[in-house]
Parts: C-alpha cells; sequence; structure tokens
C-alpha cells in the first residue's frame, strides 16, 4: 500500500509562503536582537522586554510550523503571531533612538504583524 502525499509547498498560496519568509525572518531578528539587547545592558535588557522579543521569536517560529506542513489552525496561530509582533515591534521602535538593530527588529515585526494578520483572516 502506497501512500500519495501532495508536496506541502506545491499546496502553499504564494500569499502563505510570503507570509513563512516573513515569519522565519522575523523568528531570526528578534534571537538576534535578544543577543544584542542583552549585549547593551540598562532598560534594554528588562525581563519584560527581553520576554517580548523570545515569545515574538517563538510564535514566529510556531506559525511558520503550521503553514508549512499545511495545518488548518494556522489562522490561529497566525492570529496570535500578528498580536505579539505588533507588541514587539512597539516595544523596539520606543527603545530604537538611532539604534540600526532595533529599527530593523520594530520593521520585520510590523512586516510579519502585517502578512500574519492576513493569513489570520
Amino acid at each position: 500500500m502506497t501512500r500519495q502525499q501532495p508536496s506541502a509547498m506545491s499546496a502553499v498560496s504564494h500569499e502563505m509562503q510570503q507570509c513563512i519568509e516573513e515569519c522565519l525572518r522575523c523568528h531570526g531578528m528578534c534571537l538576534q536582537t535578544v543577543a544584542h539587547c542583552l549585549e547593551l545592558g540598562g532598560r534594554h535588557a528588562e525581563p519584560s522586554h527581553i520576554d517580548l522579543l523570545l515569545d515574538c521569536a517563538e510564535t514566529c517560529q510556531t506559525s511558520a510550523n503550521f503553514m508549512l506542513r499545511g495545518s488548518d489552525r494556522h489562522h490561529l496561530t497566525c492570529a496570535l503571531c500578528a498580536e505579539i509582533c505588533r507588541a514587539c515591534g512597539d516595544d523596539c521602535e520606543r527603545m530604537a533612538g538611532d539604534d540600526e538593530i532595533m529599527k530593523r527588529c520594530a520593521e520585520e515585526c510590523r512586516r510579519c504583524a502585517e502578512s500574519c494578520g492576513r493569513m489570520a483572516g
């Protein structure tokens, strides 16, 4: 007996593929920003800020995973991801000043929030 499974990627729309890529970029950017913030110390290393960055990275990875495997529940993880990405983007912008890494993180979070918002429907 053989199982026929369509390729997961063949069933992924262009918009979903774009969202997966946004989630993976945001995941990586948030993890890089955690290291940057811990290095800077002070308000950048406040537990609430670090927790938000880690929450954002984790929900981005989870949302990407749900979409990559074609879960019918991806809209749920994407809704949560959009909410957390918006909050993380706002927090990074608040701390950015002239810090390019913080600015990039805020931008990535906002792009991911928009994309996940569309996937959440």
